[in-house]
């Protein structure tokens, strides 16, 4: 029998989430036959209640409550199917009584939130230097404000209040007391009696001193709120009231005050503008692990609980048969023998430990046993797919949505691209349409800063390819980035337009707006990537960075060379291109003077990636430009001799004009003289081997320069050359390594050029001198 307090009033102390309590819930609600089900929730979500039995509503699902003004200000309040609040508000409307949500008003909790965000910001203000302080982006986390019945103490020795009724029962621990005692039996006719007896009693003597000023503060006005509303559901004149709790609060709705006190506790309090609706939710986001307060270590156990529990099927066994189906599915060694002996062994553990029937931590101790003799590896896929579990809800389509997130509702729809929570890949073949608009679906929401996929960088999804290979995984939280993204449009084209024309006015660095032009033609936005080049043109007119325009080089090119495989208008950025080329070649000579080490490796590698971009470019007079910038940079005095070197290994790879193969060995022989300072000339020597041995192995000029060259040095010259020329080296390859092992020990006699000069072994040439005779008929 629920505990009664004031006239006509019955209260359910429940745990959030507990499959125990809410099928005890359920039978004390057909018994009761309340005419009012008050719920401990947001009452802004009251008009939210009846979708509760749409057939489309599939939990989990959570009510999600922003500020219109500042989506960042957002609460969750997620339910599953063995949720006590979700059943008392199915069983509710199902019996056509008055249902209401009885929490503190979000509109008044996420006030509060706001202005401690903007005292904590002047505070910040006050200490930090202005421009150190980042902007506060952090949502109120989900249920912030619900007091779970497990709420931990900041004693470590403590996990949660429960502990004290755990370690009085012989438990190690609350929460499995909990679940051993209510959520794997509870179907006790006065579970509820005894939950408010047992947690009112623990919270008189545990007391609230763990908690901070400000959370008591915070649970005065909810439970002071909640006794209002409960007492205004007895002036409406209803008779039969059932009020559904978090245990914990049961204390105070209990405790003796008046209304005159509540109200003046709750009079002053700020307030907002919100507004809530239904979003999707999932298993994963309702674990503990995630960071929700209020959350529970093992939702799809607790799901087979609520589903087994009328099932003529044991629950051991029907959970072990779910194991040996996930082992088959990864080619697991699994028989009916091994389920068979594994409930068995389930069953007895039960019985040695006095409990009615086995629980997860039995059949995890069975599967471990006799299913995957001892490997704990299994263990983990086991813990992944079936404890935690991965199944995202769904919610009605006339779930109150706005218009941005309608059309992304729409766009997915009618390309087949369903939200899901498991991870899964796709493989886009971008010349067939509807892979093309899935590709750009994608990447619009990317640059809303929705990251549903991230593309793969390597194999068929690389640049210059057909395809896109994309990791896809629906996060809850989407919903609420859509909301916030909406301030940019109504459409999806739209919002990620104008979110990239905001971007613009914001980003100063050239490389950061070069990868915008690529990000914005993948995603099919014209009129952003007009917006994006100008906004590129009017930075690199004003800038001479050479690091900047360097960086800015390669997206472009990329864009450039591949846009008409992914049928995009890569024409647009090309005169953007040839004028960033332009200007980096006029820069690029003097950012390259007087530098320390550690400055030209950072401008090697921007280096090198601009020299493959303007190859890509595949222009004469732009090629020419920058073979013209890299002669400069070769032979002009205070250019730091890693870049020189590079400079010098680029233009031979290029076989340009000017840098014929004997001016680049006679420039290698002058860098590497025994004049040169041996610091100068390992760095020379490796920005021109450019960690690649291959001109090593086939070039003997270069052999016999590098080789010479250190058969000269001094022994003390030779210490202070050896790391680094070991360095330069270390970045070969293995194999060509051994390779040059081996040529070294055989010495530099063998040569590739048909001119150069041969030694004959006259022994082994005498050897066949009388089966020539005697084909030819020379006499001896």
């Amino acid at each position: 029998m629920a505990l009664s307090s004031f006239s006509g009033v019955h209260f359910f102390g429940v745990r959030h989430h507990g499959p125990g309590c809410a099928r005890s819930l359920v039978k004390a609600l057909d018994a009761l036959q309340p005419d009012a089900v008050l719920i401990e929730g947001p009452p802004e979500a009251d008009a939210l209640t009846p979708l509760v039995l749409s057939p489309a509503m599939q939990p989990p699902v959570a009510i999600l409550t922003y500020c219109p003004d500042d989506a960042s200000l957002a609460v969750y309040h997620p339910f599953a199917e063995f949720s006590p609040e979700w059943q008392a508000m199915r069983w509710a409307r199902q019996a056509g009584v008055t249902t209401r949500f009885i929490d503190l008003p979000l509109a008044h909790s996420l006030a509060t939130e706001k202005e401690k965000r903007e005292a904590e910001k002047t505070i910040a203000a006050d200490v930090v230097p202005v421009g150190e302080v980042g902007e506060e982006t952090t949502l109120a986390s989900e249920d912030a404000h619900e007091e779970p019945l497990d709420a931990a103490p900041q004693d470590p020795r403590i996990h949660d209040p429960l502990h004290w009724l755990a370690q009085a029962a012989g438990y190690a621990d609350g929460e499995t007391w909990w679940n051993h005692m209510v959520e794997e039996r509870g179907d006790e006719q006065e579970l509820f009696a005894a939950i408010a007896e047992a947690m009112t009693t623990l919270r008189a003597q545990w007391g609230e001193h763990h908690h901070s000023a400000e959370r008591q503060q915070h649970e005065a006005w909810r439970e002071a709120h909640m006794r209002q509303a409960i007492r205004g559901a007895q002036k409406d004149g209803l008779q039969r009231i059932a009020v559904v709790c978090g245990a914990w609060h049961l204390g105070g709705l209990l405790a003796e005050t008046t209304a005159k006190a509540d109200q003046s506790l709750l009079k002053g309090l700020p307030k907002v503008k919100v507004q809530s609706t239904w979003v999707p939710w999932t298993y994963r986001h309702l674990a503990r692990a995630s960071g929700y307060g209020a959350g529970i270590t093992s939702p799809g156990w607790y799901e087979h609980l609520w589903n087994s529990h009328d099932n003529r099927v044991p629950r051991a066994v029907g959970w072990l048969a779910r194991v040996a189906r996930l082992m088959r599915e990864r080619d697991l060694d699994c028989s009916s023998a091994h389920l068979i002996e594994a409930a068995r062994l389930a069953d007895s553990l039960a019985a040695l430990r006095d409990r009615p029937a086995p629980g997860l931590d039995e059949l995890h101790e069975a599967s471990r046993a006799v299913l995957t003799l001892g490997d704990d590896a299994v263990l983990h896929f086991i813990q992944d797919a079936l404890v935690v579990g991965d199944r995202l809800g769904q919610v009605p389509p006339d779930v109150p949505t706005v218009p941005l997130q309608r059309d992304v509702e729409q766009a997915q729809k009618s390309l087949r691209l369903k939200p899901e929570a498991l991870q899964k890949n796709l493989d886009l073949d971008l010349r067939n349409t509807n892979d093309l608009a899935r590709s750009h679906l994608l990447h619009r929401l990317s640059l809303l800063d929705i990251p549903w996929g991230s593309v793969a960088k390597v194999g068929r999804s690389s640049r210059g390819t057909f395809h896109e290979v994309w990791t896809l995984q629906w996060q809850p939280e989407f919903a609420l980035r859509l909301i916030e993204a909406s301030q940019w449009g109504q459409t999806l084209e739209q919002a990620a337009t104008a979110a990239v024309m905001n971007q613009c006015k914001q980003t100063e660095d050239l490389a950061d707006l070069s990868a915008l032009v690529d990000r914005v033609l993948l995603a099919d936005l014209s009129h952003a990537v007009q917006a994006v080049t100008q906004s590129l043109q009017d930075r690199a007119a004003l800038t001479g960075d050479a690091q900047q325009l360097l960086a800015a080089l390669p997206p472009l090119a990329n864009v450039f060379r591949y846009g008409s495989v992914r049928q995009t208008d890569a024409s647009l950025v090309g005169h953007v291109l040839d004028g960033l080329i332009l200007r980096t070649t006029i820069s690029l000579p003097l950012a390259c003077q007087a530098l320390d080490d550690s400055a030209a490796e950072v401008l090697r590698d921007k280096l090198l990636a601009a020299h493959g971009a303007v190859n890509l470019r595949q222009d004469t007079e732009q090629t020419a430009l920058w073979q013209q910038a890299l002669s400069q940079l070769a032979v002009r005095s205070g250019t730091h001799e890693l870049l020189q070197g590079l400079a010098v290994r680029l233009l031979l790879d290029a076989d340009a004009q000017d840098w014929p193969t004997d001016r680049v060995a006679q420039t290698l022989g002058l860098q590497l003289s025994a004049g040169a300072d041996p610091a100068c000339a390992a760095a020379w020597l490796d920005g021109f081997l450019n960690r690649n041995a291959v001109v090593l192995l086939h070039d003997t000029a270069v052999w016999q320069l590098v080789d010479a060259w250190l058969a000269r040095l001094s022994p003390d010259h030779f210490v202070r050359v050896l790391p680094m020329v070991r360095r330069t080296f270390s970045a070969f390859g293995g194999s060509e390594r051994r390779d040059l092992a081996q040529r070294a020990s055989q010495g530099i006699t063998r040569v590739t050029s048909p001119a150069a000069a041969v030694t004959w072994d006259e022994t082994r040439a005498a050897l066949v001198l009388p089966v020539l005779r005697q084909i030819f008929g020379v006499p001896a």
